[in-house]
């Protein structure tokens, strides 16, 4: 059975500069397309400030040989040296005080205004911060993310899907070389079966003639809803050119569900080693 999913058509080049401000026209494109761009939301020597704390992060969870945070599965790869990395940092902004600072910025609190009334950073809820670090070598695990959507965590909670926005800065270049976002507009407002059955969650891969790729630059910060279609496609280059870092922050309104070193493993992540 097929579930027509709901499509909108966004202009080629959507995307703001980040000045501080959330202007009525932005609200009437995120609300129509489940997405916005906001460029050069955080500097260079920010961005940098990251990678070096995940940096860290990743030396001390290859040195512990830590497997879980909270519960959620940490994904390593082997690089281009033939080295053990971090491919997906979860609860990353816990283990570094410089980036819980960070998220201290009154420039998330604007962030907060763009999600609707009474959103909040869950650092501690759902994977925290999530850090997807793409890599095209023959020992990585992850090269690109196939369909899915975010919300589908809380259908494996038993809970229908609660409002969520996945908030996303880029900490490298992510253009279409790189495989970039790829993303369905407007799938946001699709029905619950559809939600549930419009693709093959995380097992496709293809090319849709309805996507729409996403380009960023480091420091660059995207919004899209967590009942959003979208994927990452593989890098069209190998080795250190294929690098694609980016931080996704979610932003909740919805039932308080903090996690720590004794929650489990959701059923879900089960299935992460079938994504690659």
């Amino acid at each position: 059975m097929r579930f027509p999913l709901p499509v909108t058509n966004p202009p080629p080049n959507a995307s703001w500069e980040w000045n501080g401000k959330f202007t009525d026209e932005q609200a009437r494109f995120l609300d129509e397309h489940g997405f916005i761009r906001f460029s050069n939301f955080a500097s260079m020597d920010e961005v940098q400030m990251i990678r070096d704390e995940l940096a860290a992060v990743e030396a001390q969870w290859v040195r512990e040989d830590r497997e879980f945070v909270n519960g959620i599965p940490i994904k390593y790869g082997i690089n281009d040296l033939g080295e053990k990395f971090v491919q997906r940092f979860a609860f990353a902004s816990l283990f570094s005080e410089k980036m819980t600072a960070f998220f201290g910025d009154p420039r998330w609190e604007i962030v907060k205004t763009m999600c609707g009334e009474g959103f909040r950073i869950g650092l501690d809820e759902k994977d925290g911060v999530v850090v997807n670090h793409y890599l095209n070598v023959p020992g990585s695990k992850y090269k690109r993310l196939g369909w899915h959507i975010d919300a589908l965590r809380d259908v494996f909670y038993g809970k229908m899907p609660e409002p969520m926005w996945n908030v996303g800065m880029y900490l490298d270049d992510s253009h279409i070389d790189k495989g970039a976002l790829r993303l369905i507009p407007g799938t946001h407002k699709q029905s619950f079966p559809a939600l549930l059955f419009g693709k093959r969650h995380f097992m496709d891969n293809r090319d849709d003639p309805r996507e729409y790729i996403v380009e960023a630059d480091a420091g660059d910060l995207t919004l899209h809803d967590g009942r959003l279609w979208h994927r990452v496609g593989k890098s069209l280059n190998t080795g250190p050119a294929s690098r694609r870092r980016t931080m996704y922050i979610p932003f909740l309104n919805g039932d308080v569900l903090k996690k720590n070193e004794g929650s489990k493993t959701p059923f879900y992540h089960r299935f992460s080693r079938l994504i690659g």
